[in-house]
Formats: C-alpha cells, sequence, structure tokens
C-alpha cells in the first residue's frame, strides 16, 4: 500500500520539517509496512533521515539537470537533497498551469532517465465523466500517450478531476471501474485521489485494485497522514 500526501502550496520548511519527523516516529513506533510519499513545496525540501519506507518527493521539475530556466527546478537541485520520487501530470499542472501534454511526457522522459519513482496522475473533467465510462476511460487512456507503462518505478494515480479539492468523491463503484479498466493493461500499482479523508480512506483502500491513494487537504496534518497510514495497515492484514 502506498499513502501520499500531496502539499502544493502549503506548508513551511519548518513545518514541513515537523510533519516527517511525525511521521517517521510514527512509522518506527509502528514498524508499518506500509509506503509513505510526502510531497512538500520545493522550498521545503531538505535532506531528511527517515525510514526506507518514507520517501520525500517532488511535486514539479523542469526535464533538464540545469540550465537557463527562469524560476524552474531542476535535477540538480533534487539531487541535492536526494529527491527520489516525483509527481508528474497532476489536474492542476494539466489544468490550472496549462501545462501540455507534450510537456508532460517530456518530463515523464527525463525522470525516467533519473531512474526515480514516478507518481504519475490521470483523471477525466466533470463534463466526460457525465458522458459515461467508456468516454472516461477513452480521455484516461490518452493521457497515457506516449508514456512507458513498463517503467519499473511507475505508480499511478486516478483522479478526477471534479473530486479534487471540491469535497466530491467518485463512488466506490465508480473507482472500482475505473481501476478495473486500468488493471487490464497496466500491472503497476495504481491510486485513488480525489476528495480522499480519514473517515472514508479506509472503504477507498477496500477497492479491488486500489493499491492506496494520493491525498491533499486531508493529509496536511502529520496526526491525518498517520490515521490513514494505519488505515492502511491494517488493509493489509486482512
Amino acid at each position: 500500500m502506498i499513502i501520499a500526501s500531496n502539499f502544493k502550496t502549503n506548508h513551511t520548511r519548518k513545518s514541513t520539517r515537523e510533519f516527517v519527523l511525525q511521521v517517521e516516529e510514527f512509522v518506527s513506533k509502528t514498524d508499518s509496512s506500509v509506503q509513505a510519499r510526502i510531497y512538500p513545496a520545493a522550498t521545503a525540501l531538505d535532506n531528511f533521515e527517515v525510514d526506507s519506507s518514507i520517501k520525500v518527493g517532488a511535486q514539479n521539475f523542469y526535464p533538464t539537470c540545469k540550465g537557463s530556466y527562469t524560476g524552474e527546478i531542476g535535477f540538480e537541485q533534487l539531487q541535492e537533497f536526494e529527491v527520489d520520487s516525483v509527481l508528474i501530470g497532476h489536474s492542476e499542472r494539466r489544468y490550472v498551469l496549462k501545462e501540455s501534454s507534450e510537456l508532460i511526457l517530456k518530463k515523464f522522459d527525463f525522470a525516467k532517465e533519473q531512474g526515480v519513482e514516478i507518481l504519475f496522475c490521470v483523471g477525466e473533467p466533470k463534463e466526460i465523466r457525465e458522458a459515461g465510462i467508456d468516454a472516461v476511460m477513452a480521455y484516461v487512456w490518452k493521457q497515457f500517450d506516449g508514456i512507458d507503462l513498463d517503467y519499473d518505478r511507475l505508480v499511478i494515480a486516478y483522479e478526477p478531476v471534479w473530486a479534487i479539492g471540491t469535497g466530491l468523491t467518485a463512488s466506490n463503484e465508480d473507482i472500482k471501474e475505473v481501476l478495473k479498466r486500468l488493471r487490464e493493461s497496466i500491472q503497476k500499482p495504481l491510486l485513488y485521489g480525489g476528495s480522499v479523508k480519514v473517515d472514508n480512506v479506509g472503504d477507498i483502500l477496500d477497492i479491488e485494485n486500489c493499491d492506496g491513494v494520493l491525498v491533499g487537504t486531508a493529509s496536511w496534518t502529520a496526526e491525518a497522514f498517520c490515521k490513514m497510514i494505519e488505515a492502511a495497515q491494517k488493509n493489509g492484514e486482512k
């Protein structure tokens, strides 16, 4: 199981360190086998001494080691902090910041060359969901164009755009159907994201083919994130 927290534009360097250390303490005390992923703001990246089951990754990067790209982050900067996991394709990068499919593919290929874990996000907007499951899957598969689904460090996060930060969550049946269809062609970990909370994470993790969750707002306290890790641990013991 993978429990991932995307801080987005939240937390400071100080509060991020406090968060990571609390999670580390919890994982050590409980001997948890759950894989935890924490994606803080770039200004909060640091060298954290944590259990091997915890990775502190990057929300974003530009597909270069270094160069003349004002305001961007290259892998030289990420490597300073031993970053070994990156988010690519999140809906806020695609739809809010207008990141093109071409740039997303370049980022994927570059991260693959670096050998890091890639958490690749896909998902549909509300109008596609309303058109039915076949429309949803056609839309989602299009987002995989050019992506190497055999990359050994690939993790997929299915996040319906209309459920991110809205308080709306796809029904368990909707999630189950999408993950089932993805599993037919993808043998990598499949996560769900979209208004996941402490009180619904257990039910979501019970869904067939669900290997974890990618969480935003509800994971921004260490206490809540640890409760999600605990729920995943209990799920794995069933």
